[in-house]
């Protein structure tokens, strides 16, 4: 794990990304601090005073006190002078650099408290503050990364692979790989700063929508130790999951250093939740006057404020001309429990929907729009979508297509036979095209069916919906019901956790010629997955990817990087290397190419239980 992967500060160039070499560093000592004064020119000393003569005597003696001689020189301690006619000091009375009375009338108590030094900079007292030498949430022991693989890494190229990280994965076990090496707790490589190693991790978890994932990352970090960037993925994380006063620790060690309106009004919130109702009312009306934001964004400012303390009073949120929703009026209106139009909430984008989701204070009409959104790109684990579900059930009333999904996954788990069963998983995966968050849905339903041969013709997509939550062991006992080159045997082939003969060429080739999607895509998927995983002959694969018209071994930028990293035996980094590889909005997105070196990179480190879900999927999605 220690080996030092030999990329040196290598650039990684992927779309409009680029890494430029970093800069001397500047020194942080004022002018003139850092360069040593000029020597003065030596000049003559005086000759030294005659000695004088003194009177023998012991060679111990008490000392005697003399009174002092006569000074003609001028004394140390000036006199005050005097102030004159108007009352005013001199300027040379005045202290440079303090401010006047006045201006002391108008600082408020945190800029006095900062002008004083009396401004603290860590929430919690020195024996409590933690150790930013590893940063995370998920110890190696509870199946985090190796704290320390990336200790030796360039720190130019681990900022690319994150930085690189700018939107959801297509790949659902993609995302799950993800996440996992982001939260674990992980130590910054050595030419990189702790918070920025944190900054950067917070940040690509907050493009894949994992904000409470982000949150409880943040919060491993002590607020007094955050800089800018890990501020800034605090806030985006505290309004995605409507935790508003989660923010307030930051807002108060920062305090002045920001000053932008959701910054201003954040603090005037925070002084509410610290018993400070009045100053909090005064500042969100000047604010109001003052117009620093959108009228609808400092009354929902007031309306959160007002709900804290005894000072309570009616604020009308009027959204009429209100054009567009933003992460700030979603979070706020739904903290407070305010309706926010239906006209915004038509258009507003999969962020909210997501969002939504995640948050148990809104109703489960409202939250159902995201749900399936979040099964299918990974936010909610199998078991989370079930209860969902189950919470809709068990609370009835008219939610017509979700009651009607939530019966029939009822149905689909606690059926008396098995056909009944089936019929209600059917019915949820649909007719024509399967629905992918369907399958996520029905995972331990499918565990629980008896494999069987009255239901062969299931049996793929039984497989797949087990797969979706990583039931290979249950997918497996369906392997005499999955006849040699179906979709079935296929998943089963990539998803058996050891093989001891590859896939031959006529195994294959009966998979392509069976194969009816467009193009082709299952094959060239199970083709990529083979490849990486070790499974097919090298001949074999060349043969095939030239039938397919793929190319598996063109190399580029990123697949030097993911193969030499995977080399190293460096789990970290080859995971955040194929994150950067896996982006997109559809599977549409994924080449053969990427995912023979995702799968095949992520197999060599260690990663094999993630690399062949993330095969198998590829194949069901297609």
């Amino acid at each position: 794990m220690k080996r030092i992967l030999l990329i040196g500060t290598a650039a990684l160039a992927l779309g409009s990304t680029l890494v430029v070499a970093q800069d001397a560093p500047e020194s942080l000592l004022p002018p003139g601090f850092d360069d040593p004064a000029p020597t003065p020119t030596p000049t003559r000393a005086p000759p030294p005073p005659p000695a004088q003569t003194q009177a023998p005597g012991p060679s111990i003696s008490s000392p005697t006190v003399r009174p002092p001689a006569p000074s003609t020189s001028v004394p140390v301690i000036q006199p005050i002078p005097a102030a004159p006619e108007g009352g005013a000091p001199p300027p040379s009375a005045t202290v440079r650099g303090l401010p006047s009375v006045a201006e002391l009338e108008q600082l408020n108590p945190d800029e006095l408290d900062e002008l004083l030094g009396l401004k603290p900079k860590f929430d919690m007292p020195a024996a409590a503050r933690r150790s930013m030498e590893r940063v995370g949430i998920l110890d190696s022991t509870e199946g985090g990364l190796p704290a320390g693989a990336l200790v030796n890494q360039p720190g130019s190229l681990v900022r690319a692979a994150l930085n690189g990280i700018k939107g959801p994965m297509v790949s659902r076990w993609g995302h799950i790989m993800l996440r996992r090496a982001l939260a674990s707790r992980l130590t910054a490589p050595s030419t990189m700063d702790p918070a920025e190693f944190a900054a950067l991790r917070a940040k690509a978890l907050n493009a894949m929508s994992e904000y409470s994932a982000t949150r409880a990352l943040v919060q491993d970090v002590d607020t007094g130790n955050w800089n800018d960037g890990l501020t800034d993925a605090a806030l985006e994380a505290y309004l995605a999951t409507s935790d508003i006063v989660g923010a307030c620790p930051v807002v108060q060690i920062k305090g002045g250093e920001r000053e932008d309106p959701q910054w201003t009004m954040l603090q005037s919130i925070c002084y509410a939740y610290l018993g400070q109702g009045s100053r909090s009312q005064a500042n969100l009306n000047r604010a109001f006057r003052n117009k620093i934001a959108p009228e609808i964004d400092v009354l929902l400012a007031q309306r959160y404020a007002g709900a804290a303390g005894r000072g309570r009073r009616a604020i009308n949120l009027e959204w009429e001309g209100v054009e567009e929703l933003n992460p700030w009026r979603f979070a706020l209106a739904t903290a407070v429990g305010a309706d926010i139009p239906n006209g915004l909430l038509t258009e507003a984008s999969a962020y909210y929907q997501k969002s939504a989701a995640l948050n148990p204070a809104l109703p489960l009409s409202q939250r159902a729009a995201g749900v399936d959104l979040a099964i299918e790109q990974g936010v909610f684990s199998s078991s989370a979508a079930v209860g969902f579900y189950s919470e809709v059930l068990a609370r009835g009333g008219t939610l017509a297509e979700i009651a009607t999904t939530a019966t029939r996954l009822r149905q689909a788990y606690v059926g008396v036979e098995p056909a009944a069963r089936m019929a209600a998983m059917r019915e949820l995966w649909g007719v024509e095209t399967t629905d992918y968050s369907r399958q996520v849905l029905t995972a331990y339903a499918a565990a629980r069916m008896p494999p069987s041969e009255a239901f062969t013709e299931d049996a793929p997509d039984l497989i797949a919906s087990m797969l979706t939550a990583g039931l290979d062991a249950d997918a497996l006992t369906w392997a005499p019901f999955a006849p040699q080159g179906g979709e079935g045997w296929a998943l089963l082939v990539l998803a058996q956790p050891s093989r001891n003969n590859p896939v031959s060429s006529a195994q294959f080739d009966s998979f392509y010629s069976a194969d009816e999607s467009e193009e082709y895509r299952k094959s060239q998927m199970f083709l990529a997955g083979l490849a990486g995983l070790d499974r097919i002959e090298r001949s074999d694969a060349l043969e095939f990817a030239d039938t397919l018209s793929i190319k598996l071994n063109t190399q580029s930028r990123w697949s030097d990087l993911i193969s030499q990293a995977a080399n190293a035996n460096n789990a970290p980094l080859v995971a955040f290397l194929a994150g950067v590889g896996m982006q997109g909005d559809s599977w549409d997105r994924m080449t053969p190419r990427h995912l023979y070196f995702i799968v095949a990179a992520l197999n060599q480190v260690g990663l094999s239980a993630e690399a062949r879900m993330i095969a198998a999927e590829a194949v069901a999605r297609a």
